[in-house]
């Protein structure tokens, strides 16, 4: 595993080592090395360079996982530039409160990606935000002469890094919070995933999930430090993304409980293994079933390895290939290298062995902070641990187990929805008289979001398709709508006002 203290540091050493070597294959079959990694992103640069970007520019980006995407991450590394992915599901209301937050310079994004037309979302941004420049990239990127280039800046150690990266969270409040993060904190975590996946140059891991999250991210820093390559699709389709992997002999094949089902399914209707090169499941982001892994195990003959993190703080645990299978089953791995864990019982008091409380933590790969300081004083504790907001226990091997949350947050394939952003929505509907909004358990997607309506007095009742059809026309992304919607006389409360989300749960779910 090569080191590196800034990314395009860590890219230099990876060509040096195995140029040849290949780094990324597509669906259709386009391919790049190392060597012409490093040469594309060079040419980008200087692109980028002539339309103004330098260090410290910030430029959003909400690209599909495409090769290009990969080169415009090393071409604005080797800028100093300050980036901003967002995922492509995000519309108008998170776009246009982040890149105005962020203060972007440009953003960057495809035409028309899976009908949506995102050149016309951010050229209306752009209206607003005079200081932002649109940048439309179709699988091409802006072409220079690498020799424009200035001299590659001295990389500064760790705890000396400026912000580099800002990844936004839904979190648990209305607007996304942005997390800063340094090349150093992204490479921590990459690093010590590599080791708990034993990865090697001969991996060919499946980057299938939107490259513009944070793991996407990671995933590029494992692959320059281990050498191994990555299989690129621009969307996750049941069918067709494991035909790819298949056709591409994929061993590492995440990344999530929805993925992993969507494997089996496709396993299922074949006659022969599809995956026969297979040797693990990295996943996370949404709960697991325990069957789930055990049939994983049974159907391929790998195991799925699972990890538990944050945007803030990604990856802090994550199984290992020497994990037996109950740990595997029952528990999110054990903490990385480098990571304290305290838990914190609801008292405030240090939980005791085995006992449940609040994952706080400190770790190389902890946000520097959120882009609104405002927000940091409620996401850090005394001792500067940051607050997950998630409960959990520690076993007596040392796993940690994850068994609730504090934060009202509904995890949807792997994504946070904000009950909080729904509800608030919800309320400005001429139909609504009250509104909670939760999650219920789902086999497909994890958990589904679901509102439980009042209705105002003397109104009709809001039915399922006005309710989706008036949250689109508030520039709700797509991920976030409800699924399911119950109308009810009277939402139960408690003595103190609070809804009593649990008893809905129990209600509605399954």
């Amino acid at each position: 595993m090569l080191q590196g203290r800034t990314l395009w540091e860590l890219i230099e050493a990876r060509v040096d080592a195995t140029p040849d070597a290949l780094m990324a294959v597509d669906e259709d079959m386009r391919t790049v090395t190392f060597a012409e990694f490093r040469t594309e992103a060079e040419r980008a640069a200087a692109g980028l360079l002539a339309q103004g970007v330098a260090p410290g520019t910030v430029v959003s980006w909400q690209l599909p996982t495409w090769i290009e995407s990969l080169v415009l991450v090393a071409a604005l590394s080797r800028l100093d530039a300050v980036q901003n992915p967002l995922l492509p599901i995000y519309r108008e209301r998170e776009v246009g409160f982040i890149t105005a937050q962020a203060d972007s310079a440009l953003f960057v994004v495809p035409s028309v990606w899976r009908g949506f037309d995102f050149e016309a979302m951010a050229t209306q941004l752009a209206a607003d935000q005079p200081a932002m420049r649109v940048l439309v990239a179709d699988r091409t990127l802006p072409q220079g002469d690498p020799s424009t280039l200035p001299p590659i800046s001295e990389p500064l150690d760790a705890d000396d890094q400026p912000v580099r990266w800002l990844f936004y969270t839904s979190g648990t409040t209305a607007d996304p919070k942005g997390a800063q993060h340094t090349d150093a904190s992204i490479a921590a975590v990459a690093f010590g995933m590599g080791e708990r996946l034993d990865l090697t140059a001969e991996d060919r891991n499946a980057l299938v999930f939107p490259f513009t999250h944070i793991g996407g991210i990671t995933w590029l820093f494992s692959s320059l430090q281990s050498g191994c390559s990555n299989i690129l699709m621009e969307g996750f389709h049941p069918q067709e993304t494991p035909e790819v992997l298949s056709r591409e002999h994929v061993t590492l094949a995440g990344s999530g409980t929805v993925f992993h089902q969507a494997y089996l399914a496709h396993q299922r209707s074949q006659p022969s293994p599809v995956f026969p090169d297979v040797r693990g499941f990295p996943g996370g982001g949404a709960p697991k079933p325990p069957a789930l892994v055990a049939e994983m195990r049974e159907v391929f003959g790998a195991p799925v390895l699972s990890g538990y993190g944050l945007t803030e703080a990604p990856i802090l645990t994550m199984a290992s290939t020497t994990d037996s299978d109950e740990e595997l089953a029952t528990s999110e791995g054990k903490p990385m290298p480098g990571v304290e864990l305290k838990l914190v019982t609801i008292e405030g008091e240090l939980a005791a062995p085995g006992e449940e409380g609040e994952i706080r933590a400190k770790a190389p790969q902890v946000m520097r902070g959120y882009l609104d300081p405002s927000l940091d004083a409620a996401a850090f504790d005394d001792d500067g641990y940051f607050r997950t907001g998630d409960l959990g226990r520690i076993d007596d091997r040392g796993n940690v187990v994850i068994t609730g949350r504090l934060k009202d947050v509904i995890i949807r394939k792997g994504e946070n929805v904000s009950a909080k952003e729904v509800e608030d929505l919800l309320y400005q509907h001429p139909s609504v008289a009250d509104v909670a909004v939760i999650g219920l358990p789902d086999p497909a997607s994890g958990e589904r979001v679901c509102a439980v309506v009042q209705p105002a007095e003397g109104a009709p009742p809001i039915g399922f398709d006005d309710m989706v059809a008036f949250l689109k026309e508030q520039g709700l992304m797509n991920q976030k709508l409800p699924e399911q919607l119950e109308v009810v006389d009277l939402l139960p409360r408690n003595p103190a006002g609070k809804v009593l989300k649990h008893v809905l749960r129990d209600q509605y779910s399954d």
